[in-house]
């Protein structure tokens, strides 16, 4: 059961009618699982896609499993991953359907912050703008 259905219905939306908030409840949640399905779906193709690219063009992998390699260098930030990606080379789309992994649930809580400020729920708003930032903070600073 999601946050907005675990509330009582008309808790904090106005004059609404409760069979309308019920309604309303759905669709936000359809559409959230939506949003998540289709993330997940879109991003595992796209990995697909690059293991399939990767492996076509780098048939016999010379690899020294004692040494760690990372990734290459302009594979660590967005724009080297679309680089790669819109150039069709394997890692870059790799790194892309992950990109696009990890954005799937921070998606998912700014639609949250969207569903309940049209619900003028706000406490929920403001825990979901502290969870938002600290997810960005968390991406962007290299620290988390």
């Amino acid at each position: 059961m999601s946050e907005s259905a675990a509330r009582a219905p008309g808790a904090s939306r106005g004059a609404q009618t409760p069979a309308a908030n019920l309604e309303m409840d759905k669709r936000i949640d359809m559409f959230m699982g939506m949003l998540l399905r289709t993330g997940v779906l879109v991003a595992a193709t796209i990995v697909l896609v690059g293991g399939v690219v990767f492996l076509a063009r780098h048939r016999v992998p010379v690899t020294n499993y004692r040494v760690f390699q990372g990734e290459p260098a302009q594979l660590r930030a967005p724009g080297g991953i679309f680089r790669d990606a819109f150039a069709w080379h394997g890692r870059g789309l790799i790194q892309l359907g992950l990109l696009l992994l990890i954005a799937t649930p921070v998606a998912r809580v700014a639609f949250s912050v969207g569903a309940f400020f049209y619900e003028r729920d706000w406490k929920y708003v403001a825990v979901s703008l502290a969870v938002l930032a600290l997810l960005f903070y968390s991406l962007l600073s290299g620290h988390g």
